[in-house]
């Protein structure tokens, strides 16, 4: 990977000048490469990582597993397509192992997510079962710890 697309990965905050500084580049060069990444979809956005725990708020995130009938043209393409396009969809995955699908979801409520199932999921022609898993605490979310307060420890190696 380009060392300029994994400092922005993890820093996506540094400017042109110090993504420079550290890669030993000029700043124009800097900027022409992070438009070409822009304009070739390499890069699709910028986001930071909230730890919702902080917040005031009853997001309620879950995980579905989804197996699929894929079509006979599509594949499980179509399908995976229809479904990210619900808002209550945040990630999509097609998977090896169990099931085809993997689903990530936020709601305002357990019935939210619920509804989203049994509602939007589940009628969708070519699926075939889900299994929904409600997340209870992050401990970690996209390579970032969240705080595990003072009790926090490195783990012990035994022999």
């Amino acid at each position: 990977m380009d060392p300029l697309l994994k400092l922005l990965e993890d820093h996506a905050l540094h400017s042109h000048e110090q993504l420079a500084k550290l890669l030993n580049l000029g700043v124009e060069e800097v900027q022409r490469r992070i438009k070409a990444y822009e304009d070739d979809k390499v890069i699709l956005g910028y986001k930071a990582v909230i730890n919702d725990d902080k917040l005031d708020t009853d997001l309620v995130k879950a995980v579905i597993e989804v197996k699929i009938q894929p079509e006979r043209e599509g594949g499980f393409d179509r399908i995976a397509e229809r479904i990210a396009k619900f808002d209550e969809v945040t990630s999509l995955f097609l998977m090896s192992g169990g099931y085809d699908l993997l689903i990530f979801v936020e709601g305002r409520s357990l019935r939210q997510v619920a509804q989203f199932v049994s509602e939007k999921l589940a009628t969708i022609q070519g699926v075939n079962s889900t299994a929904t898993h409600f997340m209870l605490k992050t401990f970690k979310e996209q390579g970032v710890l969240m705080e595990m307060g003072e009790a926090a420890e490195r783990l012990k190696i035994s022999p």
